[in-house]
């Protein structure tokens, strides 16, 4: 795939699928661009984050405690267990309570990022205001990882199809490919409801994204064709809203290696009658080694786009699995 901003993956006429249009933008925790924004005045530059990724896409930076008027450096914060469910934020040396100009200020800050177009969001782990799960809270006894953060929190309720992420959960190839998948899956799925759509045009969507649907899940594939089919008769609110809601609960199912072999098997289908008997073969052991994890997905990957470029398979070549995003990322290098 070119780089987000030119085309999008084509036929093999070279013509798009659909327009690629600007860049995905990213919500992000400002620290982790290398900001010093952090309590101590300091950063958490994440190296993917700034040189891998941010030639691809677009960030928008937020720091809630400074956006909030703490400014740096500043005393740290935590979040703290009052009662059954309440959870507070304090300063953690002076007990400063700033839970309620911290909602108050997330309230209207996610207002302003929905005007954002946002594709996704990275947030700092761990952060009493950031941290998407696992946040420690106080209180009691013992000290539990059970917490959310307050700004998180907002953002996660407001945007509740947005592909989101912890950078530290990023580390692990698998979730970092499925994020990245997600962003620009969510970017072509809003830049078709965000035109005028049509049944057909739907049916052409949920067609080109077949083999990286079943790639997450064959059920939810086969429960969003069922809506698909049944689309003309149902209210363009409901669709829009039903089908974004299961495209991008489908998407977030991590991809595994039997998935992606069951799909690699499903496109070698199309090309058996195509292939001499040595390249089947090659094609076959190619995608053996793949699920015996001897190679990675790229490689099974490799070679079936270089036959669907030969044989003109405008089919598989439509198929956003092939080209889910830049390959310059060198994602599915190691999955």
């Amino acid at each position: 795939m070119t780089p987000a901003g030119t085309t999008s993956p084509g036929t093999p006429d070279g013509a798009p699928r659909f327009p690629a249009g600007e860049p995905p933008r990213i919500g992000i925790s400002a620290c982790l661009l290398g900001e010093e924004v952090r309590f101590d005045g300091g950063h958490k530059r994440d190296p993917f984050l700034t040189d891998t990724l941010a030639p691809y896409v677009v960030w928008v930076q937020v720091c809630p405690e400074v956006e909030v008027g703490m400014g740096t450096p500043r005393e740290t914060l935590r979040l703290v267990r009052e009662g059954e469910t309440g959870v507070r934020m304090v300063t953690t040396r002076s007990g400063i309570d700033h839970t309620a100009s911290m909602q108050r200020w997330s309230r209207t800050r996610v207002e302003e990022l929905a005007r954002e177009n946002l594709s996704g969001y990275v947030l700092k782990k761990d952060s009493p205001s950031c941290g998407m799960e696992r946040v420690k809270v106080y209180g009691g006894a013992v000290s539990q990882r059970n917490g959310r953060g307050l700004f998180a929190d907002a953002l996660l309720e407001r945007f509740p199809h947005l592909p989101v992420e912890e950078e530290g959960r990023l580390s692990d190839p698998r979730l970092r490919e499925n994020f990245i998948e997600r962003v620009f899956a969510y970017q072509r799925l809003r830049t078709f409801f965000g035109g005028r759509w049509t049944t057909g045009g739907l049916v052409a969507f949920h067609t080109a994204h077949k083999m990286s649907l079943l790639s997450h899940s064959t059920v939810a594939y086969n429960e969003l064709g069922r809506l698909v089919a049944s689309a003309a008769k149902l209210p363009r609110a409901t669709v829009r809203e039903d089908y974004e809601s299961g495209f991008m609960g489908t998407m977030a199912c991590l991809a595994t290696t039997r998935r992606h072999t069951n799909v690699l098997m499903h496109m070698v289908g199309h090309l058996k009658t195509l292939l001499d008997a040595d390249s089947k073969h090659e094609l076959l052991a190619c995608i053996d080694e793949y699920r015996k994890g001897l190679v990675p997905l790229v490689v099974p990957l490799t070679l079936i786009r270089h036959y669907v470029r030969v044989h003109k398979l405008a089919y598989l070549a439509g198929q956003t699995y092939l080209e889910p995003h830049p390959r310059e990322l060198m994602l599915r290098n190691r999955v």
